[in-house]
């Protein structure tokens, strides 16, 4: 059956982003900042997946698999085809958003032009005592080969005297915009712009003729031996090093470039003319992130975060969990109480034990140091450190080097397989607590993200979590889970039982429904059960944010939802025959998720929770404002309709009334 390529439904994703960006309901620095992560989201798919298909490519030169050779190249014309369509319409709406803020007194110089001559002296001053300190010219002419950083930014200056040089822009040691106040107005001026206008200063007694941006993205994936022996750890270290020293996956460059100078940097760099990618004047334009305005009116309204009264009054979380069961759901609900968890546990002089697992660990992560102090306090902590994490690999080896010191006990990543569980459990001598959640154990990311989690000491459930813990901390083979479902443990096998069983039930004239939410949609076996599950009478519902390779038809459709927080909770709905299960878990529907990783899902036994998730479902289905639906052609298609409900907004105010 037919499916969306998998990177072209990506792009399909990033271009929803840029479509909030264009809005004008949405804040003006906010919208700003969605052309932030455009860029960034943008920039991470040339580094990893473009780099990826390359690689492909580059195997079948080989002669290993000619037809995927074929498919590998024409699959990188269509993505830089579609990526060249989007970067048009982009430079138009970040053009049309600094005029809007010019409008309300906050200037983005995009040009030296426009920088007030009234701050030439505050940034000679700036040039002087702080830039020049980190510019390392290097001349072109002289040099045999170049190497730039990856992802680092770079300007190529052409003199009179028919010299070139490349320098940096040192944005790791200093921010991209300098902020000044003149007159009435904020003016944010580009690092790159203050090196511009003292380039004299840099090549005296020369002429300058041209001055260019240009950057290199390169294959950003750590390539490590997944059937390891010897200290993963040093392996991880040593990967990251060479992270800087990857293939070539994307080299941009200012579209005033002359074509000389391009021929001698491609000559020099080693560049492919597929690696070649016509830019703007500024480049890794996601450092918008740092531009912050402190007027209400550019910004989104705040949104505290809902405390729970019952949680709130009584003097031990652990207690409260003992009563009842607490289903949270992350950035409406305070995170507060998920610390406290972990900060009660490490104190409370009966708790034995402490497992947990991290994925993507908070830079500052207060649960990491709550950690610290259970096994200073006496208890038996173990975590298992994730530490193939894209692009977290440092951060988590940091925090697991920091709590081993401490005395708790880290296990790293397994052959072959990523843990990406949010799971935690608690034991005393008679009880055990559990954490189940389907975003990281990461308080920042929660103020963003929007997730789920329970925290119950259901017996079953959490018995069959410390038999994940064992596995994961000895290799333990668990017997048959009958609650959770685990990927790596018939994950994929009790996913496609389900979707049998209500295709049974529509056969025999039953009720059918199932409603899945999550962020990717990619595994095809599953995908075909769905399309036929759909022809079979199954009313379908599919809530996917990023990759979705199902083609939606008239009876099954798509909806994608972007708005001021990330949706991230994954949730799966069978209605079975009226008896209504919903599991909740940390695993899309995707090939990596159901057979590389070792993923759970949980069930959730309360009928009020299981109202209040189908709830949120439901704001999210009828979602026309933010909501799009994903068209045949692959396009984000909004409603027709004016917009009446907003999923986020409506799901705030609900849980207010619920809880506040």
């Amino acid at each position: 059956m037919k499916l969306f390529n998998r990177d072209l439904s990506w792009l399909s994703f990033n271009y929803r982003v840029l479509m909030e960006a264009m809005d004008d309901s949405v804040p003006l620095l906010e919208r700003l900042r969605f052309i932030a992560i455009y860029s960034s989201n943008l920039d991470e798919f040339f580094r990893v997946r473009v780099a990826s298909i390359r690689n492909i490519k580059e195997i079948d030169k080989k002669k290993i698999n000619k037809r995927l050779d074929f498919n590998a190249k024409t699959l990188l014309g269509d993505i830089h085809v579609e990526v060249k369509t989007q970067l048009d319409e982009y430079g138009k709406i970040l053009d049309h958003i600094v005029k809007e803020l010019a409008n309300n007194k906050h200037v983005i110089c995009t040009h030296t032009d426009q920088i007030p001559k009234e701050l030439g002296t505050d940034l000679l001053h700036y040039f002087k005592t702080h830039v020049s300190a980190f510019l390392r010219p290097i001349s072109i002419d002289n040099a045999k080969t170049l190497f730039l950083d990856n992802q680092a930014i770079y300007l190529v200056i052409k003199t009179e005297e028919q010299k070139s040089f490349l320098v940096n822009i040192p944005t790791n040691h200093l921010p991209r915009f300098s902020k000044y106040h003149f007159k009435d107005e904020t003016y944010y001026v580009f690092l790159d712009d203050v090196i511009r206008q003292h380039a004299d200063l840099l090549f005296p007694g020369m002429k300058i003729t041209g001055m260019h941006a240009i950057k290199l993205n390169k294959d950003a994936d750590l390539q490590i031996d997944d059937e390891f022996s010897g200290n993963l750890v040093r392996k991880i270290e040593k990967q990251i090093q060479k992270r800087n020293l990857g293939s070539p996956s994307r080299f941009l460059f200012d579209s005033e470039i002359d074509e000389e100078m391009l021929k001698i940097l491609g000559e020099k760099l080693k560049l492919a003319a597929e690696d070649m990618v016509v830019g703007g004047r500024y480049h890794n334009l996601n450092d918008f992130f740092q531009i912050s305005i402190s007027d209400p009116k550019l910004v989104y309204p705040q949104q505290s975060p809902i405390r729970s009264s019952d949680l709130e009054k009584s003097r031990s979380i652990l207690e409260r969990i003992e009563s009842q069961d607490h289903l949270l759901h992350f950035p409406y609900q305070s995170y507060d109480y998920i610390l406290q968890f972990f900060n009660e546990a490490s104190i409370d002089p009966d708790v034995e034990e402490i497992n947990v697992t991290f994925y993507r660990m908070a830079k500052n992560s207060l649960i990491g140091e709550s950690l610290i102090s259970a096994a200073k306090n006496g208890k038996k902590v173990a975590v298992f450190m994730e530490v193939k994490a894209r692009f977290d690999e440092q951060n988590n080896l940091e925090w697991a080097i920091k709590m081993k010191e401490a005395g708790v006990k880290v296990i790293y990543s397994l052959p072959g397989l990523k843990v990406h569980a949010k799971v935690a459990l608690v034991k005393k001598k008679d009880i055990m607590y559990g954490f189940f959640g389907t975003g990281n154990l990461n308080e920042k990311t929660s103020e963003i993200y929007c997730d789920h989690g329970l925290l119950t000491v259901n017996k079953s459930m959490t018995q069959e979590l410390s038999y994940v813990f064992e596995h994961l901390l000895t290799k333990y083979t668990p017997p048959p889970f009958e609650q959770l479902i685990v990927s790596q443990f018939g994950a994929y096998e009790k996913f496609i039982e389900k979707i049998d069983r209500e295709v049974k039930h529509a056969e025999s004239g039953k009720e059918a429904r199932i409603i899945i939410k999550v962020n990717n949609l990619q595994e095809q076996a599953l995908i075909n059960k769905l399309y036929e599950a759909c022809e079979k009478g199954v009313d379908i519902k599919l809530i996917v944010r990023s990759i979705c390779c199902v083609v939606p038809n008239e009876n099954l459709k798509v909806k994608r939802i972007v708005d001021r927080y990330l949706e991230h909770g994954r949730i799966f709905y069978f209605h079975n025959d009226d008896a209504q299960e919903v599991y909740l878990g940390s695993a899309d529907w995707m090939e990596r998720n159901l057979h590389r990783r070792i993923e759970v899902c949980f069930p959730i036994h309360d009928d009020l929770m299981k109202q209040e998730l189908l709830t949120i479902l439901k704001f999210q289905w009828k979602d026309d404002i933010k909501g799009v639906w994903l068209s045949p052609e692959m396009k984000n298609d909004r409603p027709e309709k004016e917009g009446k409900v907003r999923a986020q907004t409506a799901t705030y105010e609900y849980l207010k009334d619920q809880y506040g």
